[in-house]
């Protein structure tokens, strides 16, 4: 991939790195060998990105190009947007109040340089602003009342940079330019980029190690560069083709931004930002099932003011559940009253909307893996020893958890496999779990995930690494129908080599 520096005028510009080119604003606008140039990192150093000027062009027409700038519009956007300014500043605060804690004045500047600044007590401040907005050289402006907090952010023109800066500057762009061309190296043999995105500290994580080093191992053998990251790495997204989220997903969280921008840049995602909202949401889901007839529990949607109709509409016990709850956290038994009563104060706390089913008593709960509307895997989740759940967290705060039973699709009752099918459906064409109780005869959805449990003797028990390559290579499908790639080409071309 060829590195292009923009600029308005090279001439002010010392900048001579091996195997990065520096050429004019104009140029790249205006030069034909620009425009037809196949694939580019486009680095935009212009004065300015405001709306139509030349600089906010060379973004935009990156990005028409295929072409990766670095910022892209969508940044540049972002830079302008006080609502995305405050939610970063919030995001960042405990970073933020450790590091300016000794200014004494209730006003501070912050250059950044490719993710640095010179006084290097700021590096950790800086470089987490720079993953957030992607722009080479940024300025932040912070304010103190009773906490420092940062009031906004922007690009900084060549020109504004003190002179006495300008050889700090040149250096970091050096550094940054040197590490991403042996970065580079790494890739270029591989024809796309997947990034996974994973939680290191996760107690829960949708997939363990060993799932993630078969994930790896299934996406390199079609020719993908691999790479896992963090939240820390929300700036890179443009730097890959796709991005794989194993880390337990939800609205009001790093994920479904994660999600969200990848979508934006044009990456292939799973989880796509559409089915984290609609199965993150249990209130949503509560109400979709029912308008499309899908058997469920009988399910209230509760709100203080109806609260004390359960009882009498679902029964007890019943089981009360936070619209966002995951891996049986957030969710309550309520065998008396009293019980009722204690829990709903707790859950309101938290959400203004519950949701109340029904208890349906079972050994197990089925779960139907689907991907792209089709069946891969299908488990018994057993529950926990003496416990109504899968999962059992004591006083102590150690888990228990149930055993489980992989079964091939065909070996699964049919009529379960048809209403996961039904259900999942109704959210999209992404990677879902749906977990199902089957009682008399009669089967009803739980809830469907957007980010199911993948993991290295469970899951695969069936498929065992075929589970990993089918996941993998849908992936590379939606990629190659992407890019307008079609599959009777990659496989000749393949075939020949």
């Amino acid at each position: 991939m060829k590195t292009l520096v923009i600029v308005n005028n090279p001439k002010n510009w010392a900048l001579q790195i091996p195997g990065v080119e520096l050429i004019s604003a104009k140029s790249y606008l205006a030069d034909p060998q620009y425009s037809s140039l196949k694939n580019a990192r486009v680095f935009n150093l212009c004065r300015s990105y405001r709306y139509q000027t030349t600089g906010y062009y060379v973004s935009l027409l990156a990005m028409a190009r295929g072409h990766k700038p670095l910022p892209n519009v969508l940044t540049i956007q972002d830079l302008k947007s006080p609502t995305m300014v405050r939610f970063v500043s919030d995001e960042l605060d405990m970073l933020i109040q450790k590091s300016l804690k000794t200014i004494q004045s209730d006003r501070f500047t912050l250059s950044i340089y490719f993710g640095r600044n010179i006084a290097k007590r700021y590096d950790r401040l800086c470089h987490q602003l720079f993953s957030q907005f992607q722009a080479p050289l940024l300025r932040a402006q912070f304010v103190k009342n009773e906490k420092w907090n940062m009031q906004s952010i922007g690009p900084i023109a060549a020109s504004d940079i003190p002179e006495e800066h300008h050889s700090f500057m040149v250096e970091k762009a050096k550094e940054y330019f040197k590490r991403r061309r042996n970065y580079i190296s790494r890739k270029e043999a591989t024809r796309f980029d997947l990034a996974i995105l994973i939680n290191p500290e996760e107690k829960f994580p949708p997939s363990n190690e060993r799932a993630l080093q078969k994930f790896t191992k299934a996406a390199e053998a079609l020719d993908f560069y691999v790479e896992r990251i963090t939240k820390e790495d929300y700036g890179r997204l443009a730097e890959f083709d796709a991005l794989f989220i194993r880390e337990t997903t939800n609205v009001n969280h790093h994920t479904y931004r994660f999600s969200r921008k990848a979508a934006v840049e044009g990456l292939v995602v799973i989880d796509d930002p559409e089915s984290i909202l609609r199965c993150t949401n249990k209130v949503y889901l509560a109400e979709l099932l029912e308008r499309h007839k899908i058997a469920a529990p009988k399910t209230k949607i509760v709100s203080e003011e109806n609260q004390q109709r359960i009882p009498n509409e679902i029964g007890l016990p019943c089981i009360l559940k936070q619209p966002d709850s995951s891996f049986s956290q957030g969710v309550v038994k309520a065998d008396t009253p009293e019980e009722l009563e204690q829990a709903l104060k707790t859950l309101f706390a938290k959400s203004d909307l519950l949701i109340a089913q029904e208890f349906i008593p079972t050994d197990f709960d089925w779960r139907v893996g689907i991907l792209n509307h089709k069946p891969l895997y299908v488990c018994k989740y057993f529950m926990a020893r003496k416990h109504w759940q899968i999962y059992e967290r004591s006083k102590t705060g150690r888990t228990y958890e149930g055993k489980a039973e992989t079964l091939s699709v065909e070996e699964a009752p049919a009529e379960v496999i048809k209403t996961a099918l039904k259900a999942a459906n109704l959210i999209g064409d992404g990677l879902y779990g749906v977990d199902l109780k089957q009682v008399n005869g009669k089967v009803h959805v739980i809830e469907v995930n957007d980010n199911p449990s993948i993991d290295s003797g469970i899951e695969d028990g069936v498929l065992k690494d075929d589970l990993y390559r089918e996941i993998m290579t849908e992936i590379l499908r939606r990629i190659e129908q992407q890019k307008g790639i079609r599959r009777d080409t990659v496989e000749s071309s393949r075939s020949s080599t």
